[in-house]
């Protein structure tokens, strides 16, 4: 029984690291815009909230390409991971510095990943944005 119980602790060790990746990889390929590699992670049917609304994965690919929204740089604070059968949460508190509508921000925010495993592997399927209050803001 020991034995069963490691080995799902570890099992669920290399799937918090596999989504702490791809995490991180979203990051990255948001900042350079790379819709290709964004429009493989996302579901088809993802839900993306903002400050200013929430929409599907056709439009927010189409508003990072078109720099609507450009994700330039994501200093991440801290990461926690909870697997939920073949979903995975993930909590960003991050330092979001980004240029919306021409405008240059900087934000603090807590970002909620959803993740569910598919046969194709994992896909992102709700990224969430809440803005943190802080002393300086």
């Amino acid at each position: 029984m020991m034995v069963l119980m490691s080995q799902t602790f570890a099992q669920n060790d290399a799937i918090e690291k596999e989504i702490m990746k791809l995490s991180k990889d979203k990051w990255q390929w948001m900042a350079e815009k790379d819709v290709d590699k964004l429009a493989d992670l996302f579901h088809k049917d993802a839900q993306f909230v903002h400050m200013g609304g929430s929409w599907g994965t056709d439009r927010e690919l189409a508003v990072i390409e078109s720099g609507g929204i450009w994700y330039k740089k994501a200093d991440i604070h801290e990461v926690t991971v909870n697997i939920i059968g073949s979903t995975a949460i993930l909590l960003n508190r991050i330092d979001l510095l980004a240029e919306v509508g021409g405008n240059e921000v900087t934000n603090p925010f807590m970002v909620t990943e959803v993740y569910v495993h598919e046969a194709n592997g994992w896909k992102l399927a709700d990224l969430s944005f809440t803005r943190l209050l802080t002393r300086d803001n």
